[in-house]
This record gives C-alpha cells, sequence and structure tokens, in this order.
C-alpha cells in the first residue's frame, strides 16, 4: 500500500539527492559544473569569434591577435583544467557522484591532450 511521502522526502520520481542522475551536491562539485561551463563558452567564442580573425590582415586584428588572444588561450586552457582537477578531487574526496562532476573530467582530458600534442609534434 503505498503511503504518502512526508514533506521534503523524494518521492519515487525523483532520483535521490547525490545519485548520478542528479547535479551535484558537494561546493568542490558545484564549482567543477560552472568552471566546465565556463570552458565551454571560451571555447565557443574562441572557435566563432577569434578563430576567423586568423585571416585579416589589419594591423589593428594582427596587434589583437598577438597580444591578447595567446592570454585568452591560456586562460580558457586553465580553465579547462582547473574544473577537471576540480571535479575529480569532488568525486574523490567528497564522494560526488553527479554525473555533471563526472562530465568536467573531459575539459581536463582535453587539455591534458592539447598540451602533450604541442610537446610531443613538432610543427
Amino acid at each position: 500500500m503505498d503511503t504518502p511521502h512526508a514533506e521534503g522526502q523524494p518521492s519515487a520520481e525523483t532520483a535521490p539527492v547525490g545519485t548520478l542522475s542528479s547535479l551535484p551536491t558537494t561546493k568542490l562539485g558545484r564549482w567543477s559544473m560552472w568552471l566546465a561551463v565556463a570552458f565551454i563558452m571560451m571555447f565557443a567564442v574562441n572557435s566563432f569569434v577569434f578563430m576567423p580573425l586568423s585571416g585579416v590582415t589589419n594591423p589593428t586584428v594582427t596587434t589583437f591577435r598577438t597580444t591578447v588572444l595567446p592570454f585568452y588561450g591560456i586562460g580558457m586552457m586553465v580553465c579547462g583544467a582547473v574544473a577537471g582537477i576540480v571535479g575529480l578531487v569532488s568525486i574523490i574526496k567528497d564522494h560526488e557522484r553527479s554525473w555533471v562532476a563526472w562530465l568536467t573530467l573531459v575539459p581536463l582530458a582535453f587539455v591534458v591532450f592539447f598540451v602533450l600534442g604541442e610537446f610531443l609534434v613538432p610543427h
């Protein structure tokens, strides 16, 4: 026989807090989630706004490309690496089991792959 759930108790339709199907519940898990979102947004801006500027020969654009964009790229990569590291710490230390926390490992893998490629493959 079904009994009514007490106020604040999860029902059968909602996932319990701290499982794979929920959002991060720990502070580190939430930080990793927002850092990963920032990385994705910065990557999209880099791909759709800054990369098309590579063919422009305007002196102002050339100066912008050589002075600002390297710092932007480094900041973007650091943001992705920190998102993955904080997500990994939240998974190991705080036992975070959210799918979002596991998904923050993807930017870390991307950054590691990119940095290794820069050092191992000469160009």
